[in-house]
């Protein structure tokens, strides 16, 4: 569930919503989506089916529910796969600027196409340990900004320490006080 998204988002989140807004959609979101779990697990308990909450919006909305409801999820997997590599391509040319994105993205759809093509068992310890490396890479970020903000790592600028000023800075929450100023 670790994606792309959570390096390529959440700097586009902070800045767009301030450090205190990017907690409070991360918290709201994160409430709702226990909630259609929780909701989602004890319909599972209820009908256990094959076809999850598609079969259930087809049992107790409609079958033209269901129907939309199988098809926009498969939509939505699709377009994030597009979005993953891309995104992942992205992150490459950081390190390697001369080799353009889309090799990278080619390279990751025969990477993950070769994992999705290789047995069960190796399938599942692959995802293990990429889970791993993903976990890995978060708790590394997470030491490198602490140290960073209290200046156990010093800023490339030459700058101070910011501390907890990035914190309270301009706002907490920039966006909308430039909504305001207008």
């Amino acid at each position: 569930m670790i994606g792309t998204g959570l390096f390529m988002g959440s700097g586009v989140t902070i800045n767009q919503g301030g450090p205190v807004g990017a907690i409070l959609a991360y918290l709201v979101a994160g409430f709702l989506m226990y909630l259609v779990m929780v909701c989602l697990g004890e319909l599972s308990v209820q009908m256990p089916v094959s076809g999850s909450f598609q079969t259930h919006a087809t049992k107790f909305i409609g079958p033209a529910t269901g129907f939309m409801i199988g098809w926009v999820y498969w939509m939505s997997w699709a377009t994030t796969v597009g979005l993953e590599f891309t995104a992942a391509g992205m992150l490459m040319t950081r390190w390697f600027p001369a080799i353009p994105i889309w090799y990278w993205s080619a390279l990751f759809v025969v990477v993950l196409f070769g994992i999705n093509a290789m047995a069960t068992r190796a399938f599942g310890e692959a995802e293990y340990w990429f889970s791993g490396i993903k976990v890995a890479a978060i708790l590394g970020f997470i030491v490198v900004g602490v140290l960073v903000i209290f200046g156990a790592i010093p800023l490339t600028s030459g700058a101070p320490a910011p501390m907890m000023s990035n914190l309270i800075g301009d706002s907490l929450f920039p966006t909308a006080c430039r909504r305001c100023s207008r």
